[in-house]
């Protein structure tokens, strides 16, 4: 496929070899890159049943046909692997420049499997040549000293790099691009430490990246970013407060988690927001490879300094445990990023642990909401699985079971919840119980819809349509996970513009349809590994709290009749096991 190298990478780290292969173009028209390409590997090479941290779990990272194009967002690369946290496949995407310099190096995937035995190390892909060496002074180090210390040794380079919360194979650990920008979600940092991988660093490369029309490229681009600069959520929203402009919106809606899930609001929202980080901490803007819309904050408190915190971590880590102090709230997100920590799950797992306190199941007086004096101690207990934290590490759900309260844990399949209770907009709430890697807003963000108006608004309370506006949605982001664009660009720009983006890059034509029919072959065979690893309907619910206590001004979640409509539009049956009619549509049949 233009645009594409039409190889892969492939590495066994028990063997210690190194191999380079040819991807067909036919897989690449099927799956076009990016979490497409990902799955398809990973359900093709892992077995059933395997223990996502053995050796034979794979780590797979892809690039798709628009990174590293001059088109807005096109930095961005993805993650496939099995989830620690969930047993589920598990699906990331992160921004920055790795992705692009792994393109230039001449490969489209690259995938990694077994475990080193001997020693602990780190890999370098050179150009065309790829080495593994060892991570002696480096393993053990946080995640910015170890990037800089990386720099050091290599030179001018891009690193993916794990923590200490990954290297303890903490359920909830990230893989940090860069030490700033993670590959957030489901253990995926845990994953790598299981393998005794420390970082991967990528450099030197020289590949150039051609498109099939470049003029027309050009004035697309242009139309593009126009439109960009005009667009009130990518010209001002983003740009000036970042994605913790959400903060006070979301608060409005009565939709913001307080006290884990407890309330959908509070009094205190102004000094957590987008504003109040823009003021007190802001240094300056920062932005991803090609990206016109700079939403990145690079922060300083005085004390400590870092990037962030983003909408999510600054929830999470704060107002999901009853915590409206921006500075602690800033230095956590900091230690989340050294330690290679998920911030959602942290703070998730550690709100849970509050209100298990707070209702007699474990005497822990510290755990407590509101309580400022423990938290970036938290963290740190969590990353090296020190007393409380080697509990805190497993994730809410298991540390809910240790004392038996499991309605206390805010995750599905295992994975906590984002920022939008589900109280408040019914699409989200199904987007939730369905995404096939657990709790996730991105994999189907209705809530561009539901409560943003984009790219029109709907009744965040009604369940009439839900189904199909989600699953569209739900196929449209696994297009765009594999084209691999940033999900912000889409407030700006439709499915239409990705289209002509990709026509113009590849020379073969494409429509709207056969794009959306992709993102269905990606999402359905997503499924497929799932159901393969035994979830099924009993999985695709949510914590009770929100099947049977309403939020003020919210309802609760009819779910069943909600699931049964959206199997429904999916064509899985009863179970939410994908039919046979439908997977010989998708030229899936042979996969079951």
């Amino acid at each position: 496929m233009f645009g594409m190298n039409n190889s892969i990478l492939k590495i066994n780290l028990s063997k210690e070899e190194i191999v380079t292969e040819e991807l067909e173009d036919e897989l690449l028209n099927q799956y076009v890159g990016g979490r497409g390409l990902g799955v398809r590997l990973l359900c093709d090479n892992l077995k059933k049943g395997v223990d996502p941290i053995a050796p034979e779990n794979i780590l797979i990272f892809t690039i798709g046909p628009l990174t590293g194009i001059p088109l807005p967002t096109s930095g961005r690369f993805s993650l496939v692997t099995k989830s620690p946290l969930t047993n589920t496949i598990m699906h990331s995407n992160s921004g920055g420049f790795w992705g692009v310099e792994f393109k230039k190096c001449g490969y489209d995937a690259l995938s990694i499997t077994g475990r080193l035995e001997n020693y602990k190390g780190y890999l370098v892909i050179d150009g065309a040549n790829t080495e593994i060496k060892d991570a002696k002074g480096i393993w053990g180090l946080t995640t910015a000293k170890a990037v800089e210390k990386l720099i050091d040794l290599e030179g001018k380079c891009q690193v993916l790099v794990i923590g200490p919360a990954g290297e303890n194979q903490v359920r909830i650990a990230s893989i940090m691009n860069q030490a700033h920008r993670a590959f957030g979600r489901g253990g995926v940092g845990a994953v790598m430490g299981s393998k005794g991988l420390k970082a991967i660093v990528v450099k030197n490369g020289t590949k150039k990246f051609r498109a099939q029309e470049p003029d027309h490229l050009r004035k697309l681009n242009q139309v593009a970013s126009d439109k960009i600069k005009v667009f009130p959520v990518t010209s001002q929203g983003l740009p000036l407060f970042g994605t913790a402009v959400l903060m006070k919106v979301i608060n409005a809606f009565g939709m913001l988690p307080i006290n884990n899930n407890q309330r959908g609001s509070d009094d205190r929202i102004d000094s957590v927001s987008g504003e109040a980080l823009r003021e007190k901490f802001l240094e300056k803007d920062e932005g991803c490879y090609s990206c016109p819309i700079r939403c990145g904050r690079l922060t300083n408190t005085g004390e400590m300094k870092g990037k962030g915190p983003e909408f999510e971590s600054l929830w999470a880590l704060g107002p999901q445990c009853g915590i409206f102090d921006l500075k602690t709230i800033t230095h956590a997100n900091y230690l989340c990023n050294d330690y290679g920590v998920d911030t959602i799950s942290a703070g998730n797992t550690i709100a849970c642990a509050m209100e298990l306190q707070e209702k007699n199941l474990l005497k822990d007086n510290s755990l407590r909401f509101g309580n400022i004096e423990i938290m970036c101690d938290l963290i740190r207990r969590i990353a090296f699985k020190e007393g409380v934290g080697k509990d805190l590490a497993e994730g809410s759900l298991r540390y809910a079971q240790i004392y038996n309260g499991k309605q206390y844990a805010m995750q599905v399949k295992g994975m906590e919840l984002p920022a939008y209770d589900p109280r408040g907009a019914m699409g989200q709430a199904l987007n939730y119980a369905t995404s096939n890697r657990g709790a996730c807003h991105l994999t189907g963000y209705l809530i561009a819809m539901e409560l943003l108006g984009v790219p029109k608004l709907i009744d965040r309370l009604s369940t009439g349509g839900k189904a199909d506006q989600l699953v569209l949605k739900q196929d449209q982001s696994a297009v765009e996970d594999s084209l691999v664009v940033c999900k912000f660009v889409g407030f700006a720009l439709g499915l239409d513009f990705q289209v002509r983006f990709l026509q113009a890059v590849t020379g073969r034509e494409y429509t709207i349809a056969e794009l959306i029919k992709i993102g269905n072959r990606i999402y359905t065979l997503e499924r497929l590994f799932n159901v393969r690893e035994e979830i099924s309907r009993k999985d695709d619910t949510l914590p009770e709290r929100f099947l049977k206590e309403p939020l003020p001004g919210g309802r609760i979640v009819p779910l069943e009749s909600l699931l049964d409509e959206y199997y429904h539009v999916r064509q899985w049956d009863e179970n939410g096991v994908p039919t046979g009619e439908l997977l010989n549509n998708l030229n899936l049949s042979m996969l079951h």
